[in-house]
């Protein structure tokens, strides 16, 4: 997946993320390996994550890595927000609203209050329903502003990640060949940033992934790359995730990358 910016920073990104090798298949040119999840933990950051990215040099622009979760929230995202409390690391939560999560709906603003950054995904997250026609897709991010508006200021909320990516191609079943497209012209117009991604756990792609496999995926992905936005879920399924993130921390850190959410990445940048 080519990480993809809304505009009016498109252009700009296109030469940044060109020159920082946005593109998979990248060789390791010497980073560290994995680490092996037995490993010690990385000792805590001193700062919180609300202020801003870890430490890096003033005379250059830092490695930057925005760790992403999707589908949440779920039982698995205290499990999540354990491991980022613990190494003092920001994230953004791409969050859902269905009935088969409103229980866990309030861990959106632990979320918050800890200092991630939430965004919009969907409220279904059912292809067949809000990939039908431009209307229904806005009338779903309407019902999940709607649904998570006790735990978080809807209006705040200005990142969105389109279900299944800006590029999809199952939207075409639904609502044609220029759904996406569409989409994308018309979150830019309500003052959204649609981000995707160019690193992914694939810890949602139908097989369950061990630990160890969602932290080769990550850090294999990672290898030669100055910006990463890293694609990983909160759904209830993917609990090996968040056993992996300790690892995947420690990985960047060893490898000299900054933690920042989103919208940090669009403010450095």
């Amino acid at each position: 997946m080519q990480l993809l910016f809304s505009k009016p920073r498109a252009a700009v990104f296109a030469v940044l993320l060109a020159a920082a090798g946005f593109a998979f298949g990248l060789a390791a040119g010497g980073l560290s390996p994995a680490p092996s999840l037995s490993e010690p933990a990385a000792q805590p950051a001193s700062a919180p994550p609300a202020s801003a990215p870890d430490a890096a040099p003033d005379s250059a622009p830092p490695k930057l890595v925005c760790l992403t979760f999707d589908d949440g929230p779920s039982r698995t995202t205290p499990t999540v927000l354990e491991a980022l409390a613990a190494e003092g690391v920001p994230a953004t939560f791409f969050v859902t609203a269905s009935e088969s999560n409103e229980k866990h709906l309030p861990l959106i603003r632990a979320a918050q209050q800890a200092g991630h950054e939430i965004a919009l995904h969907s409220a279904s997250h059912k292809y067949s329903d809000i990939y039908r026609s431009t209307d229904a897709f806005w009338a779903d991010i309407e019902l999940l502003r709607q649904r998570i508006a006790p735990y978080a200021d809807p209006a705040e909320l200005r990142c969105l990640r389109f279900p299944g990516g800006s590029t999809n191609t199952v939207s075409r079943k639904y609502g044609g060949d220029t759904i996406m497209q569409e989409l994308k012209t018309q979150a830019e117009a309500r003052g959204l940033r649609w981000v995707d991604w160019n690193v992914s756990a694939e810890d949602a792609a139908g097989q369950k992934l061990s630990a160890e496999e969602v932290c080769r995926n990550v850090t294999e992905g990672s290898a030669g790359r100055e910006r990463c936005i890293v694609l990983m879920h909160d759904s209830a399924s993917t609990g090996t995730t968040a056993e992996a993130l300790p690892a995947i921390i420690r990985w960047y850190r060893e490898n000299g990358y900054a933690f920042c959410t989103v919208s940090q990445f669009y403010d450095i940048l």
